[in-house]
């Protein structure tokens, strides 16, 4: 099967049948990765350009090994390295590599809606890599096969998403895709790192940690977005630790099959403490692993016929 779109820009406008389609997917490629040659012939004759203006590890590396073990061809662009950094503007430098014929691109980029402008003008399948404070639509993804793998279900779980929930994009693609799948959310951080009104959004809102993970199946935690900062919204680092940071003695008060997640980059001794990262009810690393089989998923339902609509 194919998704009959063209583009994966976010995960609020996906039905629950179409992330029901590409989990199931996403299940089919795993074994490809547990085998000696990790290659299938899937993709091959087909482009896929990574175009990312922001820095990453898991996202673009597993993108990239994404399409090499579908037997894509498979280019890496940042900015650096591009000629945006010489003056030309997003639009000209994505119509060039257009005028190359890749069937399908990968963006990210630092400003909202930057993947959406590209879907609208060029004929290239897009899919959002992380766009600003907007979404994140691979890494909800991923982390909805996670939960599935580690709990059976995702549907009447309590998930307790916590952090710096204002300026995180794997919280409102995990916020959308969790309450389509039938989850329960509850937001928790400090007041000032929690947007007004998210309530709208399906969502409770705790800004005391304990309270907040208390009923939790699955803790999912996120870092500072430092990058998106103009001012902090609390006194110290050492504060925030203190008050938001999950550490054994926060986790005495949760279930005790609680399940603990990290989009990443892990920030050590800040929102999570190394024995809980590393500990037996954390699923970060098996996050890392299913984002491989996600991604290849999206670029095999991708790279069929398109449709009109953009996902």
């Amino acid at each position: 099967m194919q998704l009959a779109r063209k583009d994966l820009l976010g995960i609020e406008s996906l039905s629950k049948k179409e992330i029901e389609l590409i989990l199931e997917t996403a299940k089919t490629f795993q074994e490809i990765s547990t085998r000696e040659v990790k290659k299938v012939p899937t993709l091959r004759g087909k482009t896929v350009i990574n175009l990312f203006f922001e820095d990453s590890t898991r996202t673009r590396t597993s993108f990239e090994i994404a399409g090499k073990r579908l037997s894509a061809d498979v280019i890496n662009i940042s900015q650096k390295g591009s000629s945006v950094a010489k003056g030309e503007t997003l639009l000209d430098t994505a119509k060039n590599i257009e005028a190359m014929g890749p069937d399908l691109i990968v963006c990210r980029h630092w400003a909202a809606g930057v993947p959406h402008f590209l879907a609208s003008r060029l004929k290239a399948s897009i899919i959002n890599a992380g766009d600003g404070a907007h979404e994140h639509p691979t890494q909800a993804l991923l982390d909805l096969m996670t939960i599935r793998e580690a709990k059976g279900k995702i549907a009447g779980l309590n998930v307790s998403i916590v952090g710096d929930i204002s300026h995180s994009r794997v919280a409102r693609s995990n916020i959308h895709a969790l309450n389509k799948m039938g989850a329960r959310v509850t937001v928790a951080g400090p007041a000032t790192m929690i947007p007004a009104e998210i309530e709208k959004m399906g969502v409770k809102v705790s800004t005391d940690l304990r309270k907040g993970i208390a009923s939790a199946d699955v803790i999912m935690m996120l870092r500072i977005q430092r990058e998106r900062l103009t001012m902090s919204p609390f006194p110290t680092l050492r504060e925030y630790s203190q008050l938001y940071g999950l550490n054994k003695e926060a986790l005495k008060g949760a279930k005790p099959d609680v399940v603990i997640m990290h989009p990443g980059p892990v920030n050590r001794g800040v929102e999570i403490d190394p024995e809980v990262a590393d500990g037996p009810y954390s699923l970060i690393l098996d996050q890392v692993t299913n984002g491989v089989a996600i991604r290849m998923a999206v670029l095999y339902l991708l790279s069929g016929p398109k449709g009109k609509a953009a996902l």
